[in-house]
């Protein structure tokens, strides 16, 4: 199964995540999100994928989401656009689904 995670190496939720995926035997593709950002056309499938809102995939202790903590799910959206920090980690895509596999093991939901 072709699977894709959004990944951040120096999470430990992220490593953790690949090292089920691999351990599935998943085709991984790797992206370094915050190297190579989702543009905000993909960010808003993958969410519509996940059944989530902008605000749901909002990592709200960084410094950047403090202004956004009224803010609507477009301005939120932009937001994670143009800064990737702000996109909860890790999101895993298969034919199955997508997933923020918080926790890790939530990756067998789409294998």
């Amino acid at each position: 199964m072709k699977a894709t995670i959004y990944h951040n190496p120096r999470c430990s939720k992220s490593r953790a995540t690949l090292a089920l995926l691999t351990e599935a035997g998943a085709d991984v593709s790797i992206v370094e999100y915050l190297k190579t950002p989702p543009t905000r056309e993909e960010l808003a499938a993958l969410l519509t994928r996940a059944n989530l809102t902008p605000r749901d995939a909002l990592r709200t202790g960084e410094a950047e989401a403090k202004p956004l903590k009224s803010a609507d799910d477009a301005t939120i959206l932009d937001a994670m656009a143009q800064h990737p920090i702000l996109i909860e980690r890790p999101i895993v895509e298969t034919a199955k689904g997508v997933v923020i596999a918080r926790p890790p093991e939530r990756v067998h939901e789409v294998l």
